[in-house]
Formats: structure tokens, C-alpha cells, sequence
């Protein structure tokens, strides 16, 4: 349920359209940067991570539409449960353990993360610019959480499919251009 009374079937673009001017464009250019810019962590490893952090969240909304990017992106439908990943599903590289490990203790206990955790991920391979990514990820959907489930939305609801190839083609900014197009309709 919406909790802003004029708009009562709040979904994300009704959100981000009635407040365009609250830092949307950055922050849909920082979703950008962060999950498809270059990294060593693959777009499906990031979008894995967000909607992990989405499930330990219990964001329905994030969980379920990072879960479909992160299958689009390669990652085995199998791993997803209902607001929930496998961590130890077979089809989770090794070296993502660690990964998952580290998403977790900053998500459910941000203090305790520890010199242990980040090494941990260094041991698997990774380089402090892959922490630095893992981080950002993880970050941005504990944020992004928030803002979806303060602002009511609860459930994901697609208005329309996307094929798995337009996902791979999808960047975050494509949101700013449809919000701008209903703000030019509206005449503002």
C-alpha cells in the first residue's frame, strides 16, 4: 500500500516521476556505473548481489526484478526461491562464496565486517577494485530497499515482459528518459 495518499497504485516510476528532481538522474546513473560498467564481478554476478541483499531485505519489489536481470545475465534459475537465493546451490561459483558471505555480514551487520571478510575475497581472486564493486552493489540496494519499501511499494509488478536480450541491452538511465517524456506530456 501506497503510504503517499496522491498517488494510491504507487509503483517505481510513479515514485520517481513525482519527485524527478530529488537526485533521480544521478541515482539512476550510479545504478549504471555500479552494475554495468567494466568490473570483475560479471553484470549477472552484480545483479545476483543486488537481489540478495533485496532478499535479506525482504524488498520484494528489488528481489524480484534484479532476480530476472540476474537470470537474463546467466545465472541458474535454480539458485532463486520465493525472496530468497541459495547460497549453496551448486550452480554458485566457489568464488562467489566468499562474495555472498561479505554481502550478507554488511547487509544483516554492517559493524562486523571485518579485515577477515575482505580477505576472504581477496583469497578468491579478487582485487580491492572487485571489494570496491561488491561493496557499491551491496550498498546501493540496502538503499535502494529502503526507499521502496518506505515508500510502500511492495510488490514487483511488470508492466510489460522483457525478453532476456532487452535485459542485457537495459541500462538504468532508460527509466530517466520514460520520466521525462511523462513530464514533457504533463507540460512541465
Amino acid at each position: 500500500m501506497s503510504h503517499f495518499p496522491s498517488i494510491p497504485n504507487l509503483e517505481l516510476m510513479g515514485l520517481f516521476s513525482k519527485f524527478p528532481d530529488r537526485g533521480i538522474l544521478p541515482l539512476l546513473e550510479y545504478h549504471d556505473a555500479i552494475l554495468r560498467s567494466e568490473s570483475e564481478l560479471s553484470e549477472g554476478e552484480r545483479e545476483l548481489i543486488a537481489a540478495y541483499v533485496s532478499s535479506l531485505n525482504h524488498c520484494h519489489y528489488c528481489f524480484s526484478a534484479h532476480r530476472d536481470h540476474a537470470k537474463a545475465w546467466g545465472i541458474a534459475p535454480e539458485v532463486f526461491g520465493n525472496v530468497q537465493i541459495d547460497v549453496d546451490h551448486p550452480s554458485i561459483p566457489a568464488k562467489m562464496r566468499p562474495v555472498l558471505a561479505y554481502v550478507r555480514r554488511l547487509t544483516v551487520d554492517p559493524a562486523g565486517v571485518g579485515e577477515a571478510d575482505a580477505q576472504a575475497v581477496y583469497d578468491a581472486g579478487y582485487s580491492e577494485a572487485g571489494l570496491f564493486d561488491i561493496i557499491s552493489v551491496t550498498a546501493l540496494y540496502a538503499f535502494m530497499n529502503r526507499i521502496l519499501e518506505g515508500a510502500g511499494i511492495k510488490k514487483h509488478v511488470r508492466v510489460g515482459n522483457m525478453s532476456d536480450e532487452a535485459r542485457r541491452k537495459y541500462r538504468y538511465t532508460h527509466l530517466w528518459k520514460a520520466i521525462s517524456k511523462g513530464q514533457a506530456a504533463k507540460g512541465e
